[in-house]
C-alpha cells in the first residue's frame, strides 16, 4: 500500500526497549494516535510501550502532561519548545524511560507563511537530554503529512535508542 507506515523501525525500538527492560510512551498532537497505533501493532509491543497521550487540543498538553500554557502562548502550539516541553512533560507524567512527541500542521488548513502546512517538529526525551528536530515535509497532503511524521518520529526514537551511551 502506497504510504504504509514503515514497520521495520518500530520492531527495531521494541526489540530494544524489551531487551533493555525500558518503556516509552508517546505524545501526540498532529498524528492523533497514530504513533502509538504504529507501534502497538507489533507484536510483542506490551513489553515496552506504557501508553500514549493524544493531545490535540492546546488544553490536553497543559492538563495531562503539564506542557505550561505560556509556552503555547508564546511560542505557538507548532514549535520547538511545545515539541521538547511535551516529550519531557509526558515521559515525567507517565515515568518511562523515554518518551516522543510531535507536534505540527497537518493541513489542509492552520498554516501561515511563518509556519506553513507540513511544518512538524518531533521530539524524543531521555534521562540523558531531549532531542528535537524540525521538519518541513511540504504540503503532501494531510494523510502523507501524517504518515511522513509517524516515519520520522520512529526514526529519531531509534537514532535515540542506538546513540544513548548509557545503553551500551
Amino acid at each position: 500500500m502506497a504510504g504504509k507506515i514503515r514497520p521495520a523501525a518500530g520492531k527495531q525500538i521494541i526489540d530494544i526497549l524489551a531487551e533493555r527492560n525500558q518503556t516509552l510512551v508517546t505524545a501526540e498532537s498532529c498524528t492523533g494516535g497514530m504513533i502509538a497505533s504504529a507501534l502497538t501493532d507489533i507484536p510483542g509491543a506490551s513489553a515496552a510501550i506504557y501508553g500514549g497521550y493524544v493531545t490535540y487540543a492546546n488544553s490536553a498538553k497543559s492538563r495531562m502532561i503539564q506542557v505550561q500554557p505560556r509556552l503555547i502562548r508564546d511560542y505557538g502550539a507548532v514549535s520547538n519548545q511545545v515539541a521538547r516541553a511535551m516529550a519531557d512533560g509526558a515521559r515525567n507524567t507517565a515515568r518511562v524511560d523515554y518518551a516522543v512527541a510531535v507536534t505540527g500542521i497537518a493541513g489542509p488548513d492552520g498554516g501561515s507563511e511563518k509556519k506553513p502546512v507540513g511544518l512538524v517538529y518531533v521530539a524524543v526525551s531521555s534521562e540523558l537530554a531531549t532531542v528535537v528536530i524540525e521538519h518541513r515535509f511540504g504540503d503532501l497532503g494531510r494523510d502523507e503529512i501524517r504518515r511522513a511524521t509517524v516515519d520520522a518520529a520512529l526514526d529519531l526514537v531509534l537514532q535515540v535508542l542506538t546513540s544513548d551511551p548509557t545503553n551500551e
